[in-house]
C-alpha cells in the first residue's frame, strides 16, 4: 500500500475543486475534506460554508449551497475582462480561505471530437489547436457520457392488487391495450473520473490530439445511441503543474478524494491560519465544449446483448405470488370471455429500463 507519510488532521485538509466560470454557464465550486487512509469513504463534503467570487474592483458574487459540499451561482457571472477575480471561502469553523487573483483565461475552441475502433472497442479523441504558435498551451478536460437504454421487451400489462397491496392478477395497463413506453426508453450517464491533461510544451506545433476515453467492445453504452460532451479549460502553467501532481497522486491512491501528500499546494491559502494546508487551484476560465453522437449502426458487429428469458405464468394469485421476481409483458392465452388466462413475463431489468436508468429524455436527444 502506498504510504504518503503525512499526518492528516482530524478534520481533514480542505479540498477546493472547480473554477470561476466567465462563460455562459453558472459557476460551481466543490468543497470537501480529505479522509484518512483507514477510512472507507471517498470524501466528506464541507457544509455550511460561505462562498463568494471577489473582483479587485471590490464587486462580489455570492454562491449558494445547491447540494452537500457544492456551492453554485444562481446564473452565469457577468465578469469584466479588465478585472481580476478570486474565490473567498468562510467555513463554519470560522476559518477564511482565498485563492490568488486571476485574470480571465480564454480557451481555444475544440476543433473536433473523433473516434476510432481500436484496442478492442471505441477510442474517443479530442482535437484542438491554438492560433498563437509562440505560446505554449495547457489544458484540462472533463466529459459527460449519456447513452440510451431500451428494454428487451415492451409491456402492456400491470399487476392488479387487492386491498392488502398483494398482486392478484394482471390487467392491461391502458384501456386501449397500448404498451407502456415509459419503461422502454431510458438514459444513463457517467462523468469523467480521471484527471485529463494536455500540453503543447514539448510539441513542435500548438496542436492537441488526445485520447479521452475508451468504450469496451460490447458495452451497453453503444447498444443504441451514445453521446459524449467534452469540456475544455485552458490552464496557466502553475495550474497545469498542480493538476499534474494531483494526477500522479491519484494514480497512486485511487481518487482525488483520497488523502493527498502535503506537498500538493495550489493557489489557495488560509488567511486565518497561514500554515494550514489547503488543496486546490482556482482560476477564471471560459470553458469550451463540444458534443458528438455515435449510433449503434456506426459500429457494426458491436455485440451488445442481454440475456432475458421468458416464462409463462397463469393469471391467478397463486401463480403470480410464486413468480414475483418477474414482470408481466403480454397476454399469451385468453379465456372464453376474453380475459387474460396466462401471460409472458421476464426479469424486471429486461422489462423496465428504469431499473438501469432514468426515463427522462435529455432535451438535446435526437430521436
Amino acid at each position: 500500500m502506498y504510504d504518503p507519510g503525512i499526518i492528516n488532521p482530524e478534520t481533514g485538509y480542505l479540498v477546493v475543486e472547480g473554477f470561476i466560470n466567465s462563460g455562459s454557464e453558472p459557476t460551481s465550486i466543490s468543497l470537501s475534506r480529505t479522509t484518512k487512509l483507514t477510512e472507507n469513504i471517498f470524501s466528506k463534503p464541507e457544509l455550511n460554508a460561505s462562498v463568494t467570487v471577489e473582483g479587485d474592483d471590490n464587486k462580489s458574487f455570492s454562491l449558494v449551497s445547491t447540494s452537500p459540499g457544492i456551492y453554485s451561482s444562481a446564473q452565469p457571472l457577468t465578469l469584466n475582462t479588465a478585472v481580476q477575480y478570486r474565490l473567498k471561502i468562510n467555513t463554519a469553523n470560522g476559518n477564511e480561505y482565498v485563492s490568488a487573483y486571476s485574470s480571465i483565461k480564454h480557451s481555444p475552441v475544440i476543433d473536433s471530437i473523433t473516434w476510432k475502433r481500436e484496442n478492442g472497442g471505441v477510442q474517443i479523441y479530442v482535437n484542438n489547436h491554438d492560433d498563437n504558435p509562440n505560446e505554449k498551451s495547457y489544458y484540462r478536460w472533463t466529459f459527460q457520457e449519456i447513452w440510451e437504454i431500451r428494454s428487451t421487451y415492451l409491456s402492456n400489462l400491470k399487476y392488479e392488487t387487492n386491498t392488502s397491496g398483494n398482486p392478484v392478477r394482471v390487467i392491461y395497463k391502458y384501456p386501449d391495450q397500448s404498451p407502456d413506453y415509459s419503461m422502454y426508453y431510458c438514459w444513463q450517464n457517467s462523468r469523467s473520473a480521471n484527471i485529463l491533461l494536455g500540453s503543447t510544451e514539448r510539441l513542435s506545433q500548438n496542436v492537441i490530439y488526445l485520447p479521452i476515453t475508451h468504450i469496451q467492445q460490447g458495452s451497453i453504452k453503444l447498444g443504441v445511441l451514445y453521446s459524449i460532451e467534452i469540456k475544455q479549460h485552458a490552464l496557466s502553467k502553475n495550474a497545469y503543474d498542480f493538476y499534474l501532481q494531483m494526477k500522479k497522486n491519484t494514480e497512486q491512491l485511487g481518487s482525488i478524494f483520497d488523502p493527498q501528500p502535503s506537498d500538493l499546494r495550489g493557489n489557495i491559502t488560509c488567511t486565518s491560519n497561514p500554515g494550514e494546508i489547503v488543496i486546490g487551484h482556482v482560476e477564471v476560465n471560459k470553458e469550451e465544449n463540444k458534443r458528438i453522437f455515435i449510433y449503434n449502426s456506426q459500429v457494426p458487429g458491436w455485440g451488445y446483448s442481454r440475456f432475458c428469458d421468458i416464462v409463462s405464468i397463469a393469471n391467478n394469485e397463486r401463480s403470480i405470488i410464486e413468480n414475483l421476481q418477474y414482470m408481466p409483458i403480454a397476454p399469451e392465452e385468453f379465456n372464453l370471455d376474453g380475459s387474460i388466462k396466462s401471460f409472458s413475463a421476464s426479469a424486471g431489468t429486461c422489462v423496465d429500463c428504469q431499473t438501469r436508468g432514468s426515463n427522462i429524455k435529455p432535451s438535446f436527444w435526437p430521436n
